[in-house]
């Protein structure tokens, strides 16, 4: 994954599963979780690396990259409740970010999804996703990642750019970008490929290096279009 042209790296314990839910991740996920993501960090030293715990274990991906030295992490369950495939799951927001500051982990920043894949959000059918958008900024997130249904869907353009316009923080896009319609997503901050990045476009399948080296290398060629820059993870 650490292909010189990628502006970033993040990982997840993707293939842990069953995934645990959020009360039921152990310390032996935290620590496992540090000793990797502090050996990809010191191979990609040069740029931003970013971690998320799965299911919904954000503290402890804090805390992990706290340990790892990393930049960033991915938040599920930031603001408002929904039912995952490993249950309820509640927003996290506020002992979250109280948890950063306790920690000392201030530069640490926090990109939070909203209306998260892989999850029912009919407990909050009459909240749109700017307003979730809103109060993520609100309760201060770093920035909001907008995704499709399920991992390798690809967001609702008209979503992406609806969120982009009701708040003043990043916008990333997390799921279902490729090759084929990156370009849809280009006033997004930031992009993380995940899927497509693997052999054959499948997110159970190994890193293709020449995937990515083929869509970083279309991406570079239009970057010079007046469009705001955006960041591939």
């Amino acid at each position: 994954m650490c292909e010189p042209l990628q502006d970033g790296v993040m990982l997840e314990n993707m293939h842990d599963v069953p995934y645990l839910h959020t009360s039921q991740v152990g310390p032996e996920v935290t620590s496992v979780m540090s000793i990797v993501c502090y050996e990809v960090k010191r191979i990609f030293s040069h740029a931003p690396v970013g971690v998320q715990v799965l299911a919904g274990a954000n503290k402890e991906a804090l805390a992990v990259a706290k340990a790892a030295g990393l930049q960033f992490i991915r938040a599920e369950g930031f603001v408002f409740s929904h039912v995952a495939d490993e249950g309820l799951m509640n927003a996290c927001s506020g002992e979250l970010m109280r948890y950063r500051k306790y920690i000392g982990a201030e530069d640490i920043m926090v990109f939070t999804d909203i209306k998260k894949k892989h999850s029912s959000h009919a407990i909050t059918s009459d909240v749109d996703i700017v307003s979730t958008a809103q109060a993520s900024e609100f309760f201060l997130s770093d920035g909001v990642i907008v995704t499709g249904g399920a991992t390798g869907h690809a967001a609702n353009i008209s979503e992406v750019k609806a969120v982009l316009g009701g708040v003043h923080i990043p916008v990333l896009v997390g799921s279902g970008v490729t090759q084929e319609n990156y370009h849809h997503y280009r006033q997004a901050h930031g992009l993380i490929v995940g899927s497509y990045f693997k052999r054959n476009g499948s997110w159970d399948e190994e890193i293709d290096r020449s995937r990515v080296k083929a869509f970083m290398e279309n991406v570079s060629k239009v970057r010079h279009i007046p469009v705001e820059s955006t960041m591939i993870m």
